[in-house]
């Protein structure tokens, strides 16, 4: 394990990976408008991104920014276990948040579906939560300076548990408005993801780089302890928030809850080949509800049963087992079917 004083900055990975995404988006909306248009002006780029609604990227920006903050204290204040379980009510709260503010009509069938998948994905991330060393290490830390007593740690993990909470709220409530922004005009995804990232670097650099780790930056340097490791998870982070970003353009929020939470036992199982990580009974029971909640939401709902309309016309009568028999004809002067019957 390596320790803690040569690991290197959480903030400033963060933000490199807002540089990333945004080169790769530049670049992208770079090429798309060359493919239309067949030239490429850098005044039509920027009318493009700073248009009078750019703005409204500014919120999921800062949203995003909140959460990472917030998760970083429920980080420290709970124990893994909690901390993972808890987490997974962000399935839930974007399923709520697509209800409210894009109208989505989800069934029952599909709710249950949801409540198994968050039970399925807790119980997954419990244990890859549980291998997890890092917040062990900071609740180390913190238990070396003093001797808690067990108001505080009552304290500690009631404030935990808000954090958690509201960062699961708001990540259903950045994610779905991100989606309405995205499915709400005919502007390009690759511009709005541009925008995202630019309106994403300035809390990145502020509250992260010069606020949460300044110091260390300053001492150590903006790059200490960066490896090719790293570099390549900020790559990763960067082409993965794309990814997401055309997950929600062309599907939903709730489907893009249903592939991570399939990728995450894909990267499990992919460890569990490569690092010889053991499978437990946990892993299996949580992998089996992922599976099942995946089939009843793909599931199409059942269309309500229709009533059948009787119409003087279309009619039929078939009474089997009655003394009578009914024969119709169609009076083509005025419409109506006279009925003749034989007692």
């Amino acid at each position: 394990m390596t320790p803690e004083s040569e690991l290197y900055s959480t903030a400033t990975a963060v933000f490199l990976s807002e540089v990333t995404k945004l080169v790769i988006c530049i670049y992208m909306a770079v090429r798309s408008q060359v493919i239309e248009t067949g030239y490429w002006k850098a005044s039509e780029l920027y009318d493009q991104v700073f248009t009078p609604d750019a703005w409204k990227l500014m919120i999921p920006a800062a949203l995003y920014t909140i959460q990472n903050n917030l998760q970083y204290i429920a980080v420290s204040t709970l124990d893994a276990a909690t901390f993972q379980v808890t987490y997974q009510l962000k399935i839930l709260t974007t399923a709520i948040c697509s209800v409210l503010m894009l109208k989505t009509s989800l069934s029952p069938i599909k709710w249950f579906s949801l409540v198994i998948l968050t039970c399925g994905v807790a119980l997954v991330q419990l244990k890859i939560g549980g291998n997890n060393s890092s917040h062990q290490d900071v609740k180390n830390e913190s238990q070396t300076l003093e001797k808690e007593t067990f108001d505080d740690n009552g304290a500690k993990k009631l404030v935990g548990l808000c954090a958690v909470t509201v960062a699961c709220i708001i990540s259903g409530l950045a994610g779905v408005y991100f989606e309405k922004v995205l499915k709400g005009s005919q502007t390009s995804i690759w511009i709005r993801n541009l925008q995202l990232s630019f309106f994403s670097l300035f809390p990145a650099l502020i509250l992260g780089v010069w606020w949460k780790d300044g110091s260390q930056v300053w001492e150590k340097g903006f790059f200490f302890g960066y490896n090719f490791i790293v570099f390549s998870a900020i790559a990763c982070q960067a082409i993965g928030g794309i990814i997401v970003a055309l997950v929600v353009k062309y599907a939903d929020n709730i489907l893009k809850g249903f592939a991570t939470s399939i990728s995450i036992i894909l990267s499990f199982i992919a460890s569990v080949y490569l690092f010889n990580f053991p499978i437990t009974v946990t892993f299996l029971i949580g992998s089996t509800l992922v599976l099942i909640a995946t089939y009843m939401y793909s599931k199409p709902d059942k269309p309500d049963s229709q009533k059948k309309e009787y119409h003087p016309i279309d009619q039929e009568e078939d009474n089997i087992g009655q003394d009578y028999s009914v024969n119709e004809k169609l009076d083509t002067n005025n419409g109506f079917v006279k009925v003749s019957g034989k007692d």
